[in-house]
């Protein structure tokens, strides 16, 4: 969905930000063995993708503002007919001049020659910093072959700056075509939890609603995750983080999924609760409705101009407020939130950035303020309530009831539109789907 020009004005971009002194150098991810002679599947590392669109291991881009022989090299590797019988077709160094762009192309074996010459003159280097060691010491070696040379009248770059916080803030705002491929990532996502809602009931493993869920995502192009899926049923539905996703589902459960696809690096990241037996109970019903009521109320703030604590803000006012109302919490509903009361029932934020990594890069606050939101931002809204049977002095009728409603938003001009609008989330559209 993103063609290679997004990529060359992206390239373009930062170029522009960094100056016409400096050079940008970035490295691919590297292959990780998984165990024995096996690897992990790759994916490319996001800032990587994020200016090349390239998906192969083993390369590097350097880009040089302003070089007479062109402004965009790429390092990869070679075709290779052997290899390829194995592991599938390379772009190889014509491909990286045709179908990415590159103005200069070179074997990636080449790198360590070639990199000094191409560090001569330059004021500044910008690099993500501590990312790959291994790279860390190429690159010192190279500037150091550069410094070197000093007394023969070479000009070695006298600054070495993180390239992050440029590159992470242009990523923060998202273009219309990354919007399109997140919104087809939301939509296969939305296919996996309807299928999961559909299949489930009392006595299944919650592994075989993670394979339901699974078996959506990649037959309709979603080849992984983009991140562990989380299927917790019962007193596992208050774990936050829980991804065994191996025990039995018992009649009166509720089922938290925590699931996303991703699709073309960009990744989806979506939460449903449903009742294993197709019914909420009135527990199950009263705390429900508060986390939708809550989160709601979030999205409604969620507009141009304001605060990223705002969302927050609203989230905790309801859920205390909902709290008291249920007898759950006893007191002024203020004080509670002074005192945060509501922590053992909601422990973490109204959500993050979303894009290239599920969690994604940008800062939340800026010269020391929080960030007003602005159109292309894309972010999840995701209150909940976990009552855990070990939070003490709470009647046992609440026990195991956990919560999360997580949709995905972008900001507008007007507001907000909320990607994930079709994925059905009120009691009453869980519970038709699960009775049909």
């Amino acid at each position: 969905m993103i063609n290679m020009t997004e990529y060359e004005k992206r390239r373009q971009e930062l170029m522009q930000k960094i100056g016409p002194h400096s050079i940008a150098i970035l490295p691919s991810a590297k292959e990780v063995l998984r165990n024995g002679d096996a690897f992990f599947p790759f994916r490319q590392q996001s800032d990587f993708y994020y200016l090349t669109g390239f998906a192969e291991p083993d390369a590097v881009v350097v880009l040089i503002p302003n070089r007479k022989e062109g402004e965009y090299i790429l390092f990869n590797r070679v075709r290779d007919k052997e290899r390829e019988i194995w592991d599938g077709p390379r772009a190889g160094q014509e491909g990286a001049n045709k179908e990415f762009l590159a103005h200069e192309s070179f074997p990636i074996s080449e790198l360590e020659n070639k990199l000094p010459e191409l560090l001569v003159g330059k004021e500044s280097i910008h690099y993500p910093l501590g990312l790959n060691r291994n790279f860390d010491d190429l690159l010192m070696a190279s500037l150091n072959k550069v410094r070197a040379k000093l007394r023969s009248g070479l000009q070695s770059p006298l600054a070495l700056i993180d390239i992050t916080p440029s590159l992470h803030e242009m990523r923060l705002f998202k273009s219309p075509s990354e919007i399109a491929t997140l919104q087809k990532a939301i939509d296969i996502t939305r296919l996996g939890h309807i299928r999961a809602m559909e299949v489930c009931e009392p006595g299944m493993n919650e592994y075989q609603v993670e394979a339901e869920l699974l078996h959506e995502f990649l037959r309709h192009g979603a080849k992984y995750c983009a991140y562990n899926p989380i299927v917790g049923a019962g007193r596992n539905s208050c774990i936050l983080h829980y991804i065994n996703n191996n025990q039995v589902i018992s009649d009166g459960d509720l089922v938290l999924i925590d699931a996303g696809a991703e699709y073309q690096h960009y990744a989806a990241d979506i939460t449903r609760t449903f009742p294993a037996n197709g019914r909420f109970s009135g527990e199950q019903r009263a705390i429900y409705d508060l986390v939708l009521a809550s989160q709601l109320a979030a999205i409604e703030k969620a507009k141009p101009g304001a605060l990223w604590t705002d969302m927050q803000t609203v989230i905790l006012k309801v859920i205390t407020q909902g709290l008291v109302d249920l007898n759950i919490l006893k007191g002024d509903v203020d004080n509670l939130i002074e005192q945060r009361a509501y922590f053992p029932f909601y422990m973490h934020n109204s959500g993050h950035w979303l894009g290239l990594d599920v969690h994604d890069v940008g800062r939340y606050r800026v010269d020391d303020k929080w960030r007003t939101l602005q159109p292309g931002i894309v972010l999840t809204v995701e209150p909940g309530i976990y009552i855990s049977q070990d939070i003490p002095k709470v009647d046992k009728r609440w026990h195991n009831i956990g919560v999360r409603i997580e949709d995905n938003v972008v900001i507008t001009d007007k507001g907000c539109d909320v990607l994930s609008k079709n994925i059905p989330k009120t009691a009453s559209e869980i519970e038709a789907i699960m009775a049909n």
